[in-house]
């Protein structure tokens, strides 16, 4: 059977998936697909206590360097690194804003 990792979720990237469940609810009038992408993150999120390695590092440094890796989620991007057995995800992004700028200004 393969390891159980420890996952963790940032503040930073706690309070991305609330923006992402508001802007839906909100800005879109769709509370019911806010809720259900919220969740799609979250179930996503929870998958990688079993092979974190299983994304590819980032291509832009000084992130790949760092050992983040970024998880496809819809149209959103979790980015996380693996220290020891733990998983701390750090941040959740709409995959079609500037990802490397927005990752240097959280």
């Amino acid at each position: 059977m393969a390891d159980k990792y420890e996952v963790t979720v940032t503040d930073k990237a706690l309070n991305d998936m609330e923006s992402i469940y508001y802007y839906i609810s909100e800005n879109l009038s769709s509370p019911i697909s806010g809720m259900n992408q919220y969740n799609r993150i979250a179930q996503a999120i929870e998958s990688l206590d079993v092979f974190p390695e299983r994304t590819k590092l980032v291509d832009f440094e000084p992130e790949r360097s760092m050992g983040f890796r970024q998880l496809l989620v819809d149209n959103y991007s979790v980015f996380y690194f693996v220290s020891n057995n733990k998983v701390i995800i750090t941040n959740v992004i709409y995959s079609s804003s500037d990802i490397e700028k927005r990752l240097l200004d959280s």
